[in-house]
Order: structure tokens, then C-alpha cells, then sequence
């Protein structure tokens, strides 16, 4: 039998005060209310392995939390028993095994009945490494392998100073019992439940145990699967099996990380350095769910991209908030000499660009993807593909949710789910290469010596780095809405028929709620403000005003329940931003002048894309109101409702066309209160009003609605193209074209410095949602035929664009984009 640990009460409390010297701890959910303690009812703590040193450091936490302590006896009328006990003890000096036997303490409780509330702890050493400094501290983890009590010294004096303590929630032994007669059956029941309890929530910390490398590769090749992939690859290239195994094994090993948790805290403490050195902090919101989600999902976390640290900064992150670093999907670019081993022993697993046309390789990969998510590996990888290079979120490729989702299909036996993730920089290493890229200059390859770029460039300031956790997508109970049947399907050779669009819609809805996490920085809100203003110039109180009205307006009226908003107030924004090279000050004897150069113009584009979609519902509401002095309720909410689904696609928006129309609403109110609009009642309903243009609410009105001019106008050039060359006359591909080079034209006319204004991605993306919502079709012979409906789409920008940029469109689309313009087909 399992006993407690009894010691003279004075040799354990010496004991326990110099252990207490030395062992720094990180407790979670040390609080009677976190607990759910019930006050009159005795508690007895449990552990899942037996350890003095654990004990000791229990007992020390609940005294300092006031809580119950584990070494004192159960009853003060029965002195004997103490209340704590262990699920399992390891005997043997060196060849260990772990006795059998129930605890002793829970035979009794349970033979007695009695109503004790059983509260389980975790202990874990060295996993907290805010301060791990020392690389030896790296050569023994009683974590993750079995020692005995020399390897336990070890660690107590080499991780001691971060050591964390999980509490959980209380359980009631008499609601586990229930009214159970069966005493021996009973305190296996509750045995099991606390066993499971305890090893879900170390799993939720430091993840599933690790296979060695190759081991995973050899069970891999193995499989029926991929055996049937093996056979098959050698009758088509006509080669011995021998030779399709070994292929298929150099498949697995190009593909599979080589997970170190030693190698990830050694690079923890260079990171550490590395983030203290080029951000003055990184700061993390929403964490606190995740703690649960782990303990009962496979996690998937789905972050946006920007910058190639972005691999580094996640797996970091998770690491000091006590939560498993993920497994991450690099591109196969990324596995270059010395940079792929560190990434694939920090969890990185690589993948090409393609599978075409190589079923092996194909196979395996999804096989390899089978075992992370089977197994209960948290992985990570990026739905965009690349990086943004305008600070956009990009449309999903749905690739990798694919091949989860089918991974799923075939074993759902826990549950799954998806984490969006914002990564937001305040100041982005890459600017210089994104705007050589976007002017039109070839993409660099990756190499080695990209390090040593990254390292001169921590002499520069970069702010603050953000990573939010947006709202989590149960897998299971979004198929149960997507496809109601789909735990019936019995083949896992075959894609479902509805695959495909279940997949779409989860990227979009990843992406829209990666949205729903943005960060609102100074720099953001400064990039909004000046890029909306005439030559990107403001007078220092006029901007001081601007932003005063954003922040204002987003704090009555936020995005989401996870978004951020800056603490900073305007006044301060602007030295913070300043600091940071990305605005100048000039004075004359008017005062300070706030501006920004052509460069830096061009890339504050890219921090203004990224909080774009939080201004779309505002900022479309300006439009209305700087185009016409009046505008009825009505009017409001039918254009509203003919624009949102194009630009919901477009900026990745979280609510459907009757969801925003009451968003819409919100709006109105919100302005109408702010002073930035009027309204009144009228024969034709509510009637709402522009404020008197000499006003600071006027120029604030049409700072702000200059927000989503270019996306409006980038509609509206479709739109006349489309009636230039009219219906059934011209093909997707050279509207699309078309479009493009209509954009550039623009730009030089009117001197606008965005790059993304004639980014043909977005021609395609709205062309695309033209046709999906019937406003265009595609003939067979692949020209694009429209109705007189599509006019409605083009009288909007009567109500939304100036007379002088509707002209210019006009008149640029009528005489300055020919059919010589128009790529060439190519011939066979």
C-alpha cells in the first residue's frame, strides 16, 4: 500500500524551511475561490508520484496561500493521518519500478465514507524559465523521464528556482463514490479519475511524451498506408520495393522535427536576450482559456503571418505561460544549414511547396500530420502561406486545414480544436525587403546570413511585440453545423463531397477571427490618421484631436470581446511613435507639424492594414455623410447592405450581412453621441445629417472616411471596366489585368502612396465575389456576362466616392486602359 510521507513534524518544517531558501516557485490557481472550496470540508491533496521534496514545497504554497496544509492530520481528533497521499511510488536504487497498490489513505476514505474534498497538484521542475540562465540546467528534467532520488536532488538544485505549482479545482470524493457499495471498485474508479486528472494537465504544460526521431520515422514507413503508397510508387517508376521504402524514409526524414525540449529552453535563453534586445516587451492577451483547452484538446494554432520570427516568437511565448510548444509547418526554404536544425529541434517539421505530382510524398506527409494530431501534439501553421507583405491578412489556403480535417475524420476520439493567434509588430525587421518586393523587385531567397542581418538591426528601436488569442474553433461541433453526417463516413481513402467548402468556410472564419484579436497601437492609429490626411501631414493639435476621436470612438465601440486597444493616451502616441522613426516634427511659428517622408509613407501602410478591417463599418459610414449633406436611415442600410459582403471578403470581417447591418446601427448611435453626426425624425423616417463643415466633427468625419476609400475605389473600377467592355466581351483574367493597370495609372495621377492599391489579389478577390453572389457569370467560353443589376452596384459610389474620383476612374477606364493592355493568350 501507498502511504503518506510522516517525518517528525519538526525535522519536516526544518527541512521545508531550507528547501524553502533555495526553490523559487510560479503557483496557478492558489486561491480558495479558483479551487471552489467548500468551507466545514476537510481536503486531502494528491500527487501523482511520491516525492518529499514536492511535499515539502506544497506545504510551504499553502501556507503562504492560506489554504489547508497537506502535512497536517485530516481530523485533530485522529492525528495519525495526514492529509495528502500520492497515486504512485518507484521503488529500486537504480533499475526503478513503480509499485502497485492503491493509495492507503484512499481505501480508508472511501471505506469510511467520508465527504472529503480531493484537490490535485502538479509540480513541475524547471518549467518556468523566466530567469534560466545556466545551459547545465539543461542537462536534467525530472520532468519528462523517470529518476531516482539522486536525479531528484539534481533537479531540485539545478531547477528549483523554477519550479511551478498547479493547483486544480477540488473534487468531491462523495460525488465521485456516489452510492456505490462496492468499496474495492470504488477506489479504483476515483484512482482512475485522479490519475487521468493529473496527467492531462502535465500533458496540457509540457505536451505528450516524445517518440525518438527514428522510431517515429520507422513506424511511420510502416504503416498499411503508406506500405500501399511504397508498392505503389515502385510499379509506377518501376523500381524494387526496397528502393520506394527508402525513398519514402527519406521523405519522413526531411519532413519530421526532431523535438528537444532541452534545445528549446538552451534557445529560450538566447531568445530572452534576442527580445529584451530588439522590443522593448512582448505582451500576450487571452492566455487563460487555453490553460483549459489544453487539458482536453488537441490544439491547432493558426496564426497570422508576418515575419519570420513569427516561428520563434509563438513557441516562446507558449513556453513561459506554462502551455506546450507546438509542432510548426515551415516551408521546406526554410531548412537551410544551421537555421533548419534549430527550427526542427524547437518542433519545426518541414513541407514543400507542392505535392503534385508525387503521391509518396503526399502520402507520407499526410501521415506524418495523422500521428501529431492522433497523439495529441499541439502544431501550428500558417493558412496565408507567406508572409503578408501589406499587412494584410491574406485569403487562407486551406492546404493544411485539409489535411486536418481528414487527419480528424479518421480518429476523433478527442476533441480538436483550432487557435487563432494576431501576431501584431510595432515595427516590422523585414519594411525594406516587403516595399522592394511590392515595387515590383525579385523575392530573396533565404539564407544563413539573414541572421546576421537580423542581428545589426538590433541597434534600431522596434517597440513592443503583441500576440493575442482569439476565440477558439471546436472542430468537432463546427463539422456538426458544416456537414451533420460526418461521423458516419466509414472510407479514409476518399475525400468527403463536402470537404472542400467546409474547408474554405473554416479558413475564412479562422481568418476573420485572427481579425477579431488585432491589437490597436499607437503606430496603427497614427499611420490611420496622417495617411488620411492631405500630403500625410497634420498639425500636432489637429492629430492630437484625430486620434483623441479614434481612440474614443473603438473604446465605445470595440471590435471584439478580444481585442486591444493601446493604453497610451494621444497626447502620448505621439512621441512614442516619433521614437521609433516612423514620423518627423517640423515647427514654424504655428506650432509643430507632424508628417511623414515618402518612404516611410509607404511603409505605414502596411501598420494601418493591419487594424483596417476595425475601421471598414465607421469609416464606410463617413463616406455617406462627407458625399451628401443628408441621408436617410434607409438609405444607410441599403447600401450597407449591397457593399458589406464585398468588403467582408475582402478584410476578413467577423459578422454576416443582418449581424453588420446592426453594427451599422451601433454606429450611427455611437457618432450621433459623439457629435460627429445629427439626427432627426422625418416623413421618410430617421433622417440623419453631415455636421457643419467648418467644424473639428467635420474634418474628423472626413479624416476618418478616408479609411476605405481606396478599397471602394478599387470596387468601383471593376465595376466600370465591366461596363466599358461589356457583357460576355472580356475574360476574368484580363479584367483582372485591366484592373491593375488601371490602379497604377491612378496612383501616378493622383500620387498615392499604398502598393496594395493595385495588388491583383484583390481585383481577384472581388471579381471572385461578383460572381459568387450572382452579379457575374462565367459563360463556357470563359467570359464574364452581366445584367443591368450590376448598375446597382455602380450607383453606390454616387452615395460613397467623390464627383472628382468617379470622374477620374471614368474617364481613365473609358481612354487609358486598351486591349493592348491585355495579357496575351498563351498558345500551345
Amino acid at each position: 500500500m501507498l502511504k503518506p510521507i510522516t517525518l517528525n513534524r519538526y525535522v519536516f518544517h526544518s527541512l521545508r524551511k531550507l528547501l524553502s531558501t533555495w526553490v523559487r516557485t510560479t503557483v496557478e490557481n492558489n486561491t480558495p475561490e479558483a479551487l471552489q472550496l467548500q468551507p466545514g470540508k476537510p481536503v486531502v491533496y494528491v500527487m501523482y508520484q511520491r516525492s518529499l521534496t514536492d511535499l515539502m514545497v506544497l506545504e510551504g504554497e499553502c501556507i503562504k496561500a492560506g489554504l489547508p496544509r497537506p502535512y497536517r492530520p485530516i481530523d485533530d481528533n485522529e492525528p495519525g493521518g495526514k492529509a495528502h497521499f500520492f497515486l504512485s511510488q518507484y521503488e529500486g536504487l537504480i533499475l526503478q519500478r513503480e509499485r502497485s497498490g492503491p493509495p492507503e489513505l484512499l481505501e480508508q476514505l472511501v471505506r469510511q465514507h467520508q465527504d472529503v474534498q480531493l484537490v490535485p497538484v502538479t509540480i513541475l521542475w524547471g518549467r518556468s524559465p523566466e530567469k534560466e540562465q545556466s545551459a547545465l540546467k539543461l542537462l536534467f528534467d525530472w520532468n519528462f523521464s523517470l529518476g531516482g532520488r539522486f536525479r531528484k536532488f539534481l533537479a531540485t538544485l539545478l531547477h528549483g528556482r523554477q519550479t511551478m505549482v498547479y493547483f486544480s479545482p477540488a473534487l468531491s470524493l462523495q460525488e465521485i463514490v456516489g452510492d456505490s457499495h462496492d468499496n474495492a471498485r470504488s477506489v479504483r474508479k476515483v484512482n482512475r479519475i485522479l490519475r487521468v486528472h493529473l496527467r492531462q494537465k502535465k500533458t496540457s504544460v509540457i505536451g505528450p511524451d516524445l517518440s525518438h526521431r527514428r522510431m517515429l520515422v520507422n513506424s511511420l514507413i510502416h504503416t498499411p498506408r503508406v506500405q500501399k503508397a511504397i508498392a505503389a510508387e515502385a510499379a509506377a517508376q518501376e523500381i524494387t520495393l526496397t528502393e520506394a521504402e527508402a525513398k519514402a524514409r527519406r521523405y519522413a526524414n526531411e519532413i519530421a522535427s526532431d523535438f528537444s525540449m532541452p534545445v528549446l529552453r538552451f534557445l529560450g535563453i538566447i531568445l530572452t536576450w534576442f527580445w529584451n534586445k530588439l522590443y522593448s516587451g512582448v505582451k500576450i492577451n487571452h492566455t487563460e482559456p487555453l490553460r483549459a483547452l489544453g487539458q482536453t484538446h488537441t490544439i491547432v494554432y493558426i496564426p497570422c503571418h508576418r515575419s519570420h520570427i513569427d516561428y520563434l516568437l509563438l513557441s516562446y511565448v507558449l513556453f513561459y505561460e506554462g502551455l506546450p510548444p507546438p509542432h510548426i509547418a515551415a516551408g521546406i526554404n526554410m531548412n537551410m544549414p544551421m537555421v533548419g536544425t534549430i527550427l526542427r529541434k524547437s518542433g519545426g517539421f518541414f513541407m514543400r511547396r507542392t505535392f503534385r505530382g508525387n503521391p509518396l510524398y503526399s502520402l507520407v506527409f499526410h501521415e506524418y500530420m495523422y500521428t501529431l494530431t492522433s497523439k495529441g501534439f499541439a502544431t501550428e501553421y500558417f493558412i496565408e502561406g507567406g508572409r503578408s507583405r501589406t499587412g494584410r491578412t491574406l485569403m487562407p489556403k486551406t492546404g493544411m486545414l485539409s489535411i486536418t480535417v481528414r487527419s480528424f475524420l479518421r480518429n476523433h476520439r478527442k476533441p480538436l480544436a483550432f487557435v487563432p493567434v494576431y501576431i501584431g509588430y510595432e515595427k516590422l525587421m523585414e519594411m525594406a525587403s516587403y516595399l522592394g518586393e511590392l515595387r515590383g523587385e525579385a523575392k530573396k531567397g533565404e539564407s544563413p546570413m539573414d541572421i546576421v542581418r537580423t542581428l545589426a538591426a538590433l541597434r534600431d528601436e522596434f517597440g513592443t511585440a503583441w500576440i493575442t488569442f482569439g476565440e477558439p474553433v471546436d472542430l468537432g461541433i463546427y463539422l456538426d453545423n458544416q456537414a451533420p453526417n460526418w461521423r458516419e463516413r466509414t472510407s479514409i481513402d476518399n475525400k468527403p463531397e463536402w470537404l472542400v467548402k467546409a474547408t474554405n468556410n473554416l479558413g475564412n472564419l479562422l481568418a476573420s477571427r485572427i481579425n477579431a484579436a488585432a491589437v490597436i497601437t499607437p503606430v496603427n492609429l497614427v499611420a490611420i490618421a496622417l495617411l488620411c490626411s492631405p500630403r500625410h501631414a497634420l498639425g500636432k493639435e489637429e492629430l492630437i484631436r484625430q486620434l483623441d476621436v479614434y481612440k474614443r470612438l473603438l473604446t465605445i465601440m470595440p471590435y471584439s470581446n478580444h481585442t486591444t486597444m493601446t493604453d497610451l493616451d494621444a497626447h502620448s502616441m505621439i512621441p512614442y511613435v516619433e521614437n521609433l522613426q516612423l514620423i518627423q516634427k517640423k515647427s514654424d511659428a504655428l506650432g509643430d507639424i507632424i508628417s511623414m517622408n515618402e518612404n516611410t509613407a509607404i511603409s505605414m501602410t502596411y501598420y494601418r492594414n493591419n487594424v483596417l478591417h476595425i475601421f471598414a463599418i465607421p469609416s464606410l459610414i463617413s463616406c455617406l455623410f462627407v458625399n451628401d449633406t443628408s441621408i436617410t436611415s434607409k438609405n444607410i442600410m441599403r447600401i450597407a447592405g449591397t457593399l458589406y459582403p464585398y468588403l467582408r471578403a475582402e478584410l476578413f470581417l467577423q459578422w454576416d450581412t443582418q449581424e453588420a447591418l446592426e453594427v451599422v446601427q451601433r454606429w450611427l448611435d455611437c457618432m450621433v453621441n459623439e457629435g460627429l453626426i445629427t439626427r432627426e425624425e422625418s416623413d421618410d423616417g430617421v433622417l440623419y445629417h453631415q455636421p457643419d463643415p467648418s467644424t473639428s466633427e467635420y474634418i474628423s468625419l472626413s479624416v476618418l472616411s478616408r479609411c476605405i476609400v481606396q478599397t471602394l475605389e478599387r470596387f468601383y473600377m471593376v465595376i466600370s471596366l465591366l461596363l466599358r467592355n461589356g457583357s460576355g466581351n472580356i475574360e476574368a483574367e484580363a479584367l483582372e489585368h485591366q484592373s491593375g493597370v488601371l490602379a497604377q495609372r491612378l496612383s501616378i495621377i493622383h500620387g498615392l502612396n499604398a502598393p496594395e492599391f493595385s495588388d491583383k489579389s484583390l481585383f481577384r478577390g472581388f471579381i471572385a465575389q461578383l460572381c459568387l453572389h450572382g452579379v457575374l457569370e462565367i459563360t463556357q467560353t470563359n467570359k464574364l456576362v452581366f445584367s443591368k443589376n450590376i448598375q446597382k452596384v455602380a450607383d453606390q459610389a454616387h452615395f460613397l466616392l467623390a464627383t472628382e474620383i468617379r470622374h477620374s476612374i471614368v474617364q481613365t477606364s473609358r481612354y487609358g486602359v486598351g486591349d493592348e493592355h491585355t495579357p496575351a493568350k498563351k498558345t500551345s
